[in-house]
């Protein structure tokens, strides 16, 4: 690793030395203290700045991002290295393997016609590959600790992969309005227990119609908050050139401006 500083171009297995210099008993004192417990915003935030970097279409942020994200990995694996439970190499091997084993299609000599097929595929191999899975059934290994769009999105479509799913978009239309509906009917009883599981059941209906059309409920949601807030900041520029203060005009006025901007956008 003597050379490791001063060489022109790196890779993987440089990264790997690096992280276990900063662990190593001369390392960074900051990095020696780090736990996975103490590290998993870190590894949040990195990853919804990749996210962010896709959605500003910026092929060199999202280089730079990667690598951050990268280098989660490599430092989580590092932990349970010094643990001597498994290395970044281990977890390589164990993802290799899953995926060969998972594509059956590609590296075997199974067909198969569609996405659709390949995912309903997917989700039998991971059955198979789990101990008593199938007493266990498919939310046996199912990860809750996401973005509860994510988790809705996932779940219903794991359901769909075993054949529990709607035939039309129509019955999905009709349960959000059977949902709203519901709402209606709690919302001025002060109960918020109540409210929050029918608001929950209102977005869980409006997940699976995106989900239906294929559209994932995490980006069509981002998309229309980014409008949102591209929207926002025009309105109160346009307020801002007429000398006037967003925080002094009524409701109504404020209406007037927003339509300003919505139709400025569609010039």
């Amino acid at each position: 690793m003597d050379n490791t500083l001063s060489k022109e171009r790196y890779n993987f297995f440089d990264l790997v030395e690096v992280v276990k210099i900063l662990r190593s008993e001369n390392g960074c004192p900051w990095d020696k203290e780090q736990t996975h417990e103490s590290m998993k915003s870190n590894l949040i935030e990195e990853t919804y700045e990749v996210i962010d970097a896709i959605d500003k279409r910026d092929p060199y942020l999202l280089k730079e991002e990667l690598g951050d994200l990268l280098l989660q990995v490599v430092f989580h694996s590092q932990i349970e290295a010094e643990r001597s439970n498994f290395s970044i190499d281990d977890v390589i091997d164990s993802l290799v393997k899953k995926l060969i084993y998972r594509h059956p299609h590609v590296f075997g000599d199974v067909r198969l016609k569609n996405s659709d097929e390949v995912l309903k595929r997917w989700e039998d191999l991971k059955l198979k590959s789990k101990n008593n899975a199938s007493e266990e059934g498919i939310f046996s290994d199912f990860t809750t600790a996401l973005p509860a769009l994510i988790l809705a999105y996932k779940a219903q479509r794991k359901a769909k992969n075993v054949g529990f799913d709607w035939k039309e978009a129509d019955g999905i239309l009709e349960k959000i309005k059977e949902e709203v509906d519901e709402f209606k009917g709690v919302m001025n009883s002060n109960d918020r227990d109540k409210m929050l599981d029918e608001v929950g059941d209102i977005l869980f209906s409006v997940v699976n119609l995106a989900r239906f059309f294929g559209i994932h409920p995490e980006d069509a949601l981002r998309l229309s908050t980014l409008k949102f807030i591209k929207r926002f900041v025009l309105m109160e520029k346009i307020i801002k050139e007429d000398n006037l203060k967003i925080s002094d005009l009524s409701i109504e006025k404020l209406d007037l401006y927003w339509e300003k901007a919505k139709k400025l956008e569609t010039r």
